[in-house]
């Protein structure tokens, strides 16, 4: 169910008019109505959480929480007032931690067990602003800065105040106050060059330069369509360019490989749809993307991840390596110019494996635990997730069902037994549940040790807990009892 997050400039500049004769805060106003009403179309929308957050002071800057009814919201949004300051930075970061309020119960983030995609809550938070300069009670701001200070338990996990399905994007009001005599330039709507544009494009959003009244309706008609279950990645290319593909489909060795200059595709920061399961509405996967790190039991912390995985991807061809019952996890990647660099190459029998850095005990790169692959009518690309290190476990596996037909000698044990080593210990359930699947229940013990210390484990424990404490007074989420909840995090 998506999260939609409105975080609406209620600064004093917003008090300014518009060639309409509006003031911004009123157009503002208006923009979210607009929005409510385009996203009401999809029937999907009957389970989305809306919020509203100001720039006021936090807790006071919560004003619908998560399960106020549409009067409720809309009633906020009416008496929303404009007369601080232009505290961007403290708005994001307290619009950040309400929607991070829940994660550590939920176990979403499943913090140094691998990131699983299917775990994920899509938030989408419209910022709608002037563009003013930045100002708190010290004075103007040149940058933008969020406090790196969160009153959230555990927060010291994720490097970042967001998390990889939480999405900015940024409606900046630029009307002038006189209507223009020029005609209306058609086309795409540029980004703004606020100091939120930047921010916007970290998360995997962006911001929009709102000058006309008919640019303001494309952008949300934009927005609309943003609302999408996923989750975003860096996608960085690991070694050489792949050799060039001719107009036959096959490689061209006359064209030289240029692997030295840096071209758009090598580096790219987007989403991989994550679809609901159509049966029960909710998305199912088995395995997770591999942490930056191997667990160490006599570690006392967990070392703290990036928001967004950063996942390498090899450029020489390989098979692409399925075997019956083995689950595997399919992810459509957003299109970007990695998408169109492979589409182009015409070569959807063949796979680019993936990998995580530092994933692996001795290897500094790490083992595939996946691979990206054109679809066979080169529409789209994917991301295919599999066990880690699959290229060694699927032929061991096939030879496990095959050959031995489910009694294994010593010399299968002995390789099998290898190949765990270079697995995370994270990846033990899953495969466990995997190997259940296909029949063969008793290949791993029941005792699974999850590579995790004691204190690491006692730590995320105590921090659910903490966060349980405070649970029970959003249920109702009332407006009193929303600032109260924030007000709580605040003096922890």
């Amino acid at each position: 169910m998506p999260i939609l997050l409105f975080l609406i400039d209620t600064s004093a500049s917003m008090n300014q008019r518009a060639y309409l004769g509006t003031s911004y805060l009123d157009i503002a106003k208006g923009a979210v109505e607009i929005f409510m009403k385009l996203r009401a179309r999809d029937p999907a929308s009957r389970g989305d959480r809306y919020m509203l957050v100001t720039f006021d002071e936090p807790p006071y800057c919560i004003k619908a929480g998560w399960k106020e009814n549409h009067a409720t919201f809309m009633n906020e949004l009416k008496n929303l007032q404009a007369s601080g300051l232009t505290t961007l930075g403290q708005a994001l970061r307290s619009s950040f931690d309400l929607l991070n309020l829940n994660r550590l119960v939920s176990g979403i983030d499943n913090y140094g067990q691998g990131r699983n995609p299917f775990f994920l809550e899509p938030s989408i938070l419209i910022t709608i602003t002037d563009g003013n300069k930045l100002t708190n009670t010290a004075g103007v701001q040149e940058e933008l800065h969020l406090p790196l200070n969160s009153p959230l338990p555990g927060s010291e996990l994720t490097k970042e105040p967001f998390r990889w399905d939480q999405r900015l994007f940024a409606l900046v009001l630029r009307l002038p106050g006189a209507a223009s005599a020029e005609p209306e330039q058609l086309g795409s709507v540029p980004t703004d060059e606020s100091a939120i544009t930047q921010m916007c494009e970290v998360t995997g959003g962006r911001s929009y330069c709102v000058r006309t009244q008919r640019m303001l309706n494309q952008c949300l008609e934009s927005l609309v369509q943003k609302v999408q279950s996923g989750v975003v990645i860096n996608f960085e290319k690991s070694g050489p360019d792949p050799a060039p593909i001719g107009e036959d489909g096959l490689v061209d060795s006359s064209r030289p490989i240029n692997s030295f200059a840096s071209q758009p595709w090598h580096s790219c920061h987007k989403l991989i749809y994550v679809r609901p399961n159509p049966k029960t509405g909710v998305p199912v996967g088995h395995w997770p993307i591999p942490e930056s790190f191997w667990p160490d039991q006599n570690s006392p912390t967990l070392p703290p991840r990036t928001a967004h995985p950063v996942v390498r991807f090899s450029c020489v061809d390989c098979e692409p390596m399925v075997i019956d019952k083995l689950p595997f996890d399919k992810y459509e990647l957003e299109p970007s110019p990695l998408t169109q660099y492979i589409l182009e190459r015409k070569s959807p029998h063949t796979c680019w494996q993936v990998f995580v850095s530092s994933s692996g005990k001795y290897s500094e790169l790490g083992h595939p635990f996946g691979y990206l692959k054109a679809s066979t009518t080169l529409t789209c690309v994917n991301l295919f997730v599999m066990p880690y290190n699959y290229p060694v476990l699927l032929p061991l596996l096939d030879d496990l069902f095959k050959v031995h037909k489910l009694k294994p000698n010593l010399k299968w044990r002995q390789a099998f037994d290898n190949y765990l080593k270079t697995m995370p210990p994270y990846y033990l359930l899953p495969l466990k549940k995997a190997l259940r699947m296909m029949g063969a229940p008793n290949l791993i013990s029941d005792n699974l040790d999850c590579g995790l210390s004691y204190s690491v484990i006692s730590y995320l424990k105590k921090l659910s807990q903490q966060v349980v404490l405070i649970k029970p007074l959003k249920k109702s989420c009332t407006l009193k009892n929303a600032q109260n909840t924030f007000q709580k995090l605040l003096n922890y």
